[in-house]
């Protein structure tokens, strides 16, 4: 916490962090099935991603205490080559931060950018929500 009691800057960047790694590798792990010609898929993200950018609106001081805050996720925009997420860190109905991070998937092996799978495409067409986009600002 800051020289206030509020929920540092960076802390809000930590809580985003652990949403998208729980979205990215927990959830989008759980919907991997299985192909066509019954051989496993391989798990969303598998070979890497990396974050390009982060955009965040502090709108409202989060005091701190040890209740948990409520991180929603989406995907507001999916390129060929990277997703946009948007976030909003909630507690109680009231809105505190809303951010963006731009993640780019990246072959470790190779070390240098990629393209989407099939597989991780599908999976974020499942979260995708322009509507629900964060303010013009973002985009």
């Amino acid at each position: 916490m800051d020289a206030y009691g509020h929920v540092n800057n960076v802390v809000h960047l930590r809580y985003l962090e652990e949403a998208r790694i729980d979205f990215m590798f927990r959830v989008a792990g759980e919907a991997v099935g299985s192909s066509e010609d019954g051989s496993e898929d391989e798990p969303p993200f598998k070979t890497g991603a990396v974050v390009a950018r982060h955009e965040i609106d502090y709108l409202r001081p989060l005091f701190h205490r040890y209740e948990p805050v409520t991180v929603e996720t989406w995907v507001t925009k999916l390129n060929a080559a990277s997703v946009t997420l948007t976030y909003e860190i909630k507690d109680g109905g009231k809105v505190y931060v809303r951010a963006e991070t731009v993640i780019v998937p990246y072959d470790l092996k190779k070390e240098r950018p990629r393209r989407l799978t099939a597989g991780e495409r599908a999976f974020l067409e499942d979260y995708f929500d322009d509507s629900a986009a964060a303010p013009p600002r973002f985009r």
